[in-house]
């Protein structure tokens, strides 16, 4: 059993732990801001006039729920206040806390504010983790002002916190930090370390670290470790490398155009490797998994269209699983809808349809609705017997009625070889058998005018 301490020295046992925590703490932890000042990021939260900062300096912060993904600076933000405020700031983490413990600072909470008129911040980390018991517990306190409450959550709060916390609570939300950001994070952390790193070096953390703080600066700690190992404090792109244990595959502005094109023309060609090889460089290289999401979803209307309808709803789950999995795990739903639209029946038939259909639109004099096909109140119908004509297709065995249903002028006669028509079913996939029926209802003639790929020519997309 250790000796116990004697008077006065636990000031001192104290001061020396701060002072080896000072040297041995991790960066991340020794380049905590001290100030509003010193944060970095969030400028609509904390520019000068933003909210929060208003409510911060003032000292009249009351209960708020800060949410943002992992190294925006929540936990920062919280000790930021803890050193401006006249307030007692008490520090629990939903992790280890439990009821006995929230009940216990309530307790004292309101002793002190009886005794002393000195009010009480709780700052609760993870809230999210708190169960619905646990959070209930906190609401008397809360609504009654013993406590206010910050609350950190990287959980959407309308999903995980109770509604009536929420509602005694302002909610807000932290952004991923920005490029600029993290670069001034690096180089205040090089300053501090008398280090250097090249540019590569820097881009790559930056590009890496998807705007979360706290792991730019994990990682160049492990990268300057490495090379104060091998005698040098210049971090180079190869210790970056290796402290990210990724392999750098960064482009530019052309070089994203140029495969995001080849991408789109792999799948449109009906090569499901090349479109796997070209999502996986995509991906290491940390292009935005919704970009590549928005591309899939355009391409399945462009390029498959009504040959396989099933394309854009595969496209369409995938970019709704980018948003709901996040990655990596996500770049299996977006490989999926790679080798389903690039071995789907190919079309562009839905492109050249709403071509024609624009062209006619810009071109050609435009028509009135016809009457039948008008909106009618019944008062017209019935006494002014306006509106009449529009046949109902189900009361019709087949549940199809020959009637015009655009501006005649537009779209020239019923069945005959001069009638418009803007979309021409190809002979792949399901638009045989589309084709197939439209000739059943509408007659062969305005469809075999012209065969459907010689109606219009498309000059190849170059995206």
């Amino acid at each position: 059993m250790p000796p116990k301490r004697g008077p006065g020295e636990d000031d001192l046992f104290e001061a020396a732990l701060a002072e080896r925590m000072a040297k041995q703490a991790p960066l991340a932890a020794r380049m905590r801001p001290r100030s509003l000042d010193e944060i970095v990021g969030q400028p609509h939260l904390l520019g000068h006039g933003a909210p929060l900062r208003g409510l911060i300096e003032a000292d009249r912060l009351t209960s708020i729920l800060l949410w943002g993904p992992p190294g925006t600076g929540k936990t920062t933000l919280a000790r930021v206040v803890a050193s401006l405020t006249n307030r007692q700031f008490v520090s629990l983490s939903a992790v280890t806390a439990g009821v006995k413990e929230v009940r216990e600072v309530i307790g004292e909470a309101r002793r002190r504010l009886a005794q002393e008129g000195s009010g009480t911040i709780l700052f609760l980390d993870e809230v999210h983790r708190f169960n619905k018991s646990q959070q209930d517990a906190l609401l008397p306190a809360v609504e009654e002002g013993i406590i206010t409450l910050i609350g950190a959550t990287t959980e959407n709060p309308f999903f995980e916190v109770n509604a009536p916390l929420i509602s005694r609570s302002t909610i807000f939300r932290l952004e991923p930090l920005g490029e600029a950001d993290l670069r001034v994070l690096v180089e205040r952390a090089l300053a501090l370390e008398g280090a250097t790193a090249t540019e590569d070096a820097v881009a790559h953390l930056v590009d890496m670290a998807g705007g979360d703080g706290r792991a730019v600066l994990t990682t160049l700690e492990v990268a300057l470790a490495l090379g104060a190992a091998a005698g040098r404090h210049d971090v180079s792109l190869a210790e970056v490398e290796s402290a990210s244990q990724t392999r750098v595959l960064r482009y530019g502005e052309d070089q994203h155009y140029d495969v995001i094109s080849a991408f789109i023309k792999s799948i449109r060609g009906s090569d499901p490797d090349a479109g796997l090889y070209w999502l996986s460089r995509m991906l290491e290289a940390g292009e935005d998994a919704r970009f590549i999401a928005r591309r899939l979803v355009i391409l399945a209307s462009e390029d498959v269209g009504m040959a396989d309808s099933m394309g854009l709803v595969v496209a369409d789950a995938a970019a709704r699983a980018v948003e709901f999995v996040g990655l990596p795990e996500a770049g299996l739903n977006l490989a999926h809808a790679v080798i389903y639209l690039a071995t789907a029946p190919k079309s562009n038939t839905v492109m050249a349809g709403l071509a024609r259909a624009s062209e006619d639109v810009r071109d050609r004099q435009e028509g009135a609705v016809p009457a039948p096909l008008r909106s009618v109140h019944p008062y017209q119908r019935n006494k002014l017997k306006e509106g009449g004509g529009y046949v109902y297709p189900h009361n019709h065995p087949e549940g199809f009625v020959a009637q015009e249903y655009r501006p005649p002028e537009i779209a020239g006669d019923i069945g005959s070889p001069e009638r418009r028509v803007y979309y021409r079913p190809s002979p792949h996939g399901m638009e045989a058998e589309i084709g197939r029926r439209l000739r059943q209802l509408w007659g062969d003639a305005p469809y075999d005018a012209m065969e459907w790929w010689e109606f219009k020519k498309f000059r190849d997309p170059q995206r």
